[in-house]
């Protein structure tokens, strides 16, 4: 877990009124401490992401939240679909087979 200033030092194109900010707006939500917010792993590509999408890409400010609530919602469905997967997975093969089979004639139909 790293602190704001860990941070700042790690993600070298950030400064610590964009952290703060990006926090306050909601865009990062860090865990909380008795120091102040703390930052993992995700918290710091998420940073490292909201950089990019701001410094490489110039997103205006409005723009990324909508952005982030995309990807998450992208993260979201590949943890729903895995989920679904591995309760697949537990079948017997016929059911597999059965589940495969329906779901390619799904797909025919739709594309």
């Amino acid at each position: 877990m790293l602190d704001e200033r860990d941070v700042v030092a790690s993600v070298r194109r950030l400064r610590l009124q964009e952290l703060r900010l990006w926090v306050q707006n909601g865009w990062i939500k860090p865990a909380g401490s008795e120091r102040g917010p703390v930052f993992d792993d995700l918290d710091v590509a998420r940073i490292r992401l909201v950089c990019d999408l701001r410094k490489e890409m110039s997103l205006p400010n409005d723009a990324v939240p909508v952005v982030l609530s995309l990807i998450d919602q992208i993260h979201g469905l590949r943890r729903e679909l895995h989920g679904l997967a591995q309760a697949i997975d537990t079948q017997p093969v016929e059911v597999r087979q059965a589940i495969a089979t329906a779901y390619r004639a799904a797909m025919s139909k739709a594309g």
